[in-house]
């Protein structure tokens, strides 16, 4: 299928319908992951003309990934970066996890976005935010796709960071999903500090299944800012 770069259309929708001026797109990476923190991106970009070869990040290679991060942190209008600890999803579930990040990411933007896109068909924000969902919004939709891009080499670079201490779970290259080489590290070593050890895969760790916990308590999550602070609509 030939490459459809993404465009301003949901965003000229909404200002059309709404009269929303300032749309933040939202995306998140690691919500399959086994270890590590949840993380959320709020993009806004404006209608300007996006970088070449801009789409969903699972579609590009690392390498362009993070040549476009490095693009896209200079382009966007702002941007702004939420995370939700494993402690926070082994005691909030998923869904309410997603959305506390997703709520730092655009509460850590500097001026309050009039409406939210946000990649997927589920509204997992709900008030007081307007929220329109676009299924596949990572690749049709610009400010999706930014966050998408953002979300994900950032939370690479955490996981590739997290990897240091433990370096037999392979963070850096698997991210904390479940690869051969994580699957082993767990069965041997046992969960870390950094997996979510409510999930249903402690169950298949006999020697550590003891360990599984249903709502632990955890450290807050953080919040980082990013991008120009003007808005250039």
């Amino acid at each position: 299928m030939p490459y459809q770069p993404p465009t301003h259309s949901v965003e000229r929708s909404l200002r059309a319908t709404t009269g929303a001026r300032v749309v933040a797109g939202v995306d998140e990476v690691g919500r399959g992951a086994w270890a590590g923190p949840v993380t959320v991106c709020a993009a806004v970009t404006g209608l300007r003309r996006p970088p070449d070869g801009l789409t969903d990040s699972k579609l590009l290679t690392p390498r362009r990934r993070s040549e476009l991060a490095a693009l896209l942190e200079g382009w966007v209008t702002a941007y702004a970066l939420g995370h939700a600890s494993p402690q926070e999803i082994d005691e909030l579930g998923m869904t309410a996890a997603l959305r506390l990040a997703s709520v730092r990411a655009l509460e850590a933007l500097p001026v309050r976005p009039d409406a939210v896109i946000l990649d997927g068909s589920h509204d997992y924000l709900g008030v007081p935010w307007r929220v329109r969902t676009v299924v596949k919004g990572d690749q049709s939709c610009v400010a999706v796709a930014a966050a998408s891009v953002l979300a994900k080499v950032r939370r690479d670079a955490m996981m590739a960071e997290l990897g240091r201490d433990c370096a037999e779970f392979a963070f850096g290259t698997n991210a904390g999903y479940p690869s051969p080489v994580h699957r082993a590290a767990l069965a041997e070593r046992g969960p870390t500090a950094h997996h979510r050890v409510s999930w249903a895969f402690m169950d298949a760790l006999p020697r550590w299944r003891h360990l599984k916990k249903v709502r632990p308590g955890g450290p807050e999550g953080i919040a980082e800012c990013g991008g120009q602070l003007g808005f250039d609509f």
